[in-house]
C-alpha cells in the first residue's frame, strides 16, 4: 500500500482525516481509500473537535433525545451530545440530558437493543453518529431498526459522508467526495479495481484494516 494522505477538510481545516490509497474490501463494497479515523474517534483533543464542528451543523430547532452512535464514535458522540446541550438543541428527556446508545449485533449480524436500553430509544427522537457513510446500506439498516424499535430520526452526523442524504435525511458530515476528489466506492461485483487485476491490499472495517499478504 501506499503512503498515508493527510486530508485537511474545506470547511473544517482544523480537523485532519488521514487516507491510505489501496484496493479495500469493505463489508459493503471496494473502496480505493482505507479513510483512518483512529485519533478522531480515539484521541481527546480530536473527538471534542470533531464534535464541536459537527454540533454547529445541527440545526438549533432540531430535537435530539439519543445519540446512537456507529463504528464507535461514542467518544465523539459524548462531546456532541455536550455541545448541543450547550447549544440549546432541545431533548424530550425527563432529565433534560441526552443519551448516548450503541447498539449491539447478534451473531448473525442482526443490529439489536436490549430491554434495558429501550426506554433509551423508543419514541425518541435519534440522532445518528457514523464514522463514514459510503453505500449507504449501514444507516439504512439503522434507521430499519430503529424505526422498529419505535425511534424517530432527527438527523444523520457523519465523519465522512460520500453521500448528501440517504433515505431522504441530509447527512451532516465534516468531509465529503468534495475533500477527497478520487474517492471511488464499487459493488463487489462491478468493481473496476479488481477488472484490472489490481490486488486486494486488505480487509477493512470501522475498526480498521488487515492487510492480505
Amino acid at each position: 500500500m501506499q503512503d498515508t494522505i493527510k486530508i485537511y477538510s474545506k470547511d473544517h481545516p482544523n480537523i485532519e482525516l488521514k487516507a491510505i490509497p489501496g484496493h479495500f474490501v469493505t463489508p459493503h463494497s471496494h473502496v480505493n481509500y482505507f479513510l483512518d479515523m483512529t485519533t478522531l474517534k480515539s484521541r481527546l483533543s480530536e473527538a471534542s473537535t470533531a464534535a464541536r464542528e459537527l454540533g454547529r451543523q445541527v440545526m438549533i430547532s432540531t430535537v435530539v433525545d439519543t445519540i446512537v452512535c456507529i463504528d464507535g464514535c461514542e467518544i465523539v458522540g459524548a462531546f456532541l451530545a455536550e455541545e448541543l446541550t450547550r447549544a440549546g438543541v432541545y431533548s424530550r428527556n425527563a432529565h433534560k440530558t441526552i443519551y448516548i446508545v450503541t447498539p449491539e449485533y447478534s451473531a448473525s449480524g442482526h443490529m439489536l437493543f436490549r430491554d434495558n436500553y429501550l426506554p433509551m430509544v423508543k419514541n425518541k427522537n435519534v440522532l445518528l453518529l457514523l464514522a463514514s457513510a459510503t453505500t449507504g446500506k449501514t444507516v439504512n439498516k439503522t434507521i430499519q431498526t430503529l424505526t422498529y424499535y419505535g425511534a424517530s430520526i432527527s438527523g444523520i452526523s457523519a465523519i465522512f459522508s460520500a453521500a448528501s442524504t440517504i433515505a431522504g435525511i441530509p447527512v451532516n458530515s465534516l468531509f465529503t467526495v468534495a475533500d477527497i476528489p478520487d474517492y471511488v466506492t464499487y459493488r463487489s461485483e462491478d468493481c473496476a479495481m479488481c477488472r484490472e487485476k489490481m490486488p486486494i491490499d486488505a480487509f477493512a472495517n470501522a475498526f480498521g484494516y488487515s492487510e492480505i499478504n
